[in-house]
């Protein structure tokens, strides 16, 4: 198994080598001078070749890829002369000639448009997106399982129809739609009664501006809304699944031999059931690290999506760049973990 790890480690890089790559030659090719915007469209000519400059726009292609790729390893090479104080704290590991091998942690560049390191400003926004689309799959999977089990144990015509009605509502609204409408019903019409809000973030500042405080009930709504879709999945998903475990000859087995109905259902059937809930669950946290964008702007969650298309608004390349490296890096963590459960959960899946 650690040898696996190892090689889908190795795999995860030559992905975010992909990414790193496909996204540099976008934004390079994208129509729009940064500098420009920057500066403003009367700005001097001059400064705007030496704002070119400093960024090293005024370089080749292949050079401002190198350039990128560099920055962007942990392992970098750098000529004797250059300054390195950007990129402290880094750890000189041999000097070859007039080039400087050194140990960092990756620079995602400065903010074309604060000037704030990228790696700051995502840093302040991922945790909240983290958070919302945590809580909204721990929501979308513990009620999803347990309608899942509720409807594949319990022969109940209301309780059909009633996860029929979910799972069909959480498929067919778009997340933007679902958002406004359950921003307007609960944060508005029901307000008196929710206690609930249509908008704000992880922490709030009071009326009289005496600092942040810890908000929770801001999170309800987004995370209700994001839940829905894959909530819709892991019922439906769960049912099936625990239906077609149920029919196989080794529960047929464990009931004969006295077992209680629990202990089949919980010890037995749902374990093998829970690897394509797993997969779905996974697959749909993933999702909603990268698409969570429209909730946040609904419900004004200042999340990771929100800085991506303030950023992509602004022509602020960078901090676009550094927000899909970091989700690609999420994205291969969440890929290896679900190899490690999948172990876990099945022993015929284990590598050997």
């Amino acid at each position: 198994m650690f040898a696996y790890i190892v090689r889908k480690i190795l795999y995860g890089i030559l992905v975010l080598w992909g990414v790193a790559t496909l996204v540099f030659f976008l934004f390079t090719i994208v129509p729009g001078d940064p500098v420009r915007m920057m500066l403003g469209q009367r700005a001097d000519e001059q400064d705007v070749q030496a704002i070119r400059h400093e960024l090293g726009l005024d370089q080749s292609i292949g050079k401002q890829y190198i350039d990128y790729l560099n920055d962007l390893s942990v392992i970098s090479f750098y000529n004797e002369n250059k300054d390195l104080s950007k990129y402290e704290p880094y750890a000189k590991i041999a000097t070859v000639g007039s080039t400087k091998i050194i140990f960092k942690t990756p620079y995602l560049r400065y903010s074309y448009q604060s000037k704030r390191p990228v790696g700051t400003i995502l840093s302040e926004a991922f945790p909240n997106t983290l958070i919302l689309a945590f809580v909204s799959i721990l929501f979308a999977f513990v009620i999803g399982v347990l309608l899942g089990v509720l409807t594949a144990i319990v022969n109940s015509n209301f309780l059909n129809r009633l996860t029929l009605f979910i799972t069909t509502i959480g498929m067919s609204l778009p997340s933007f739609f679902a958002a406004i409408l359950i921003a307007w019903l609960f944060g508005f019409v029901l307000e008196a009664y929710t206690g609930l809000s249509m908008t704000g973030s992880l922490f709030s500042v009071d009326d009289y501006g005496n600092g942040a405080y810890l908000d929770l009930k801001n999170l309800i709504l987004p995370a209700l809304t994001l839940g829905l879709r894959p909530l819709a999945v892991i019922t439906e998903l769960t049912r099936t699944t625990l239906l077609e475990v149920m029919s196989m000859d080794y529960i047929r087995t464990a009931k004969a031999k006295g077992l209680k109905k629990w202990r089949v259902i919980g010890v037995h059937a749902l374990r093998n059931a829970m690897t394509p809930v797993v997969t779905a669950v996974s697959g749909w946290f993933a999702s909603l690290l990268a698409g969570a964008v429209f909730v946040e702007y609904v419900f004004d969650w200042k999340g990771i999506g929100v800085v991506i298309v303030d950023a992509l608004d602004k022509f602020d390349f960078p901090v676009v760049m550094g927000a899909v490296l970091l989700i690609g890096v999420m994205l291969i963590i969440i890929n290896i973990v679900v190899d490690i459960i999948y172990g876990i959960l099945d022993p015929r899946v284990r590598i050997k």
